[in-house]
């Protein structure tokens, strides 16, 4: 009985660190190299009749070439808009349109922009190694609800713990992986 209980606390840590994980590698995504991406737009929110509407679900995002993304505005009307969310977003790129279309001109990556997009993608990679730590706070505590309620012995508390732990280590390295691997992109040159 304990152990069935243990093992899906596990397994649903398991699966919630996982998707973490699969989150920041989707943001670290939307961190500019260089090259230009429609990805880099993803985290852009754009307010649109008073509500805050991701750009992508607003415009067809293309990257006709690997210097420039172009957005095509399903409603031409919201140009404005998706321009203004642009410029307040720290993509750092200026748009210009046309009245149909908005150009976005990826420039090459100055040293210090390269420091900066560093420093994003550091915080961004807390941010995941946070949310670990959060989904372990909550498995422990579980754990030892289970044990205060007679459900669970010590030693299998103790053996989850350890177990949980070892998962946690083990996200947290794959997070580290990928931040050192998204350092590399952004700072080469």
């Amino acid at each position: 009985m304990s152990g069935e209980l243990i093992d899906e606390l596990l397994d649903d840590a398991r699966e919630r660190m996982t998707k973490s994980v699969e989150s920041i590698r989707h943001e670290f995504g939307s961190v500019r190299t260089g090259r230009a991406s429609p990805a880099l737009l993803d985290r852009i929110a754009v307010d649109y009749y008073g509500t805050a509407t991701p750009l992508k679900q607003l415009a067809t995002i293309t990257a006709p070439e690997a210097r420039l993304l172009t957005i095509q505005p399903y409603d031409k009307s919201s140009i404005k808009a998706i321009e203004r969310a642009i410029l307040e977003s720290d993509v750092g790129l200026t748009p210009s349109n046309d009245g149909n279309l908005i150009r976005l001109g990826v420039p090459e990556l100055t040293e210090e922009r390269r420091r900066q997009l560093v420093k994003v993608v550091r915080h961004i990679a807390e941010e995941g190694r946070v949310a670990i730590r959060n989904v372990r706070r909550d498995v422990m505590h579980d754990l030892r609800e289970l044990k205060g309620a007679g459900e669970a012995g010590s030693d299998d508390e103790h053996r989850a713990e350890v177990e949980l732990q070892k998962v946690t280590d083990a996200r947290i390295g794959e997070l580290d992986e990928l931040l050192k691997h998204k350092e590399e992109e952004i700072l080469e040159v």
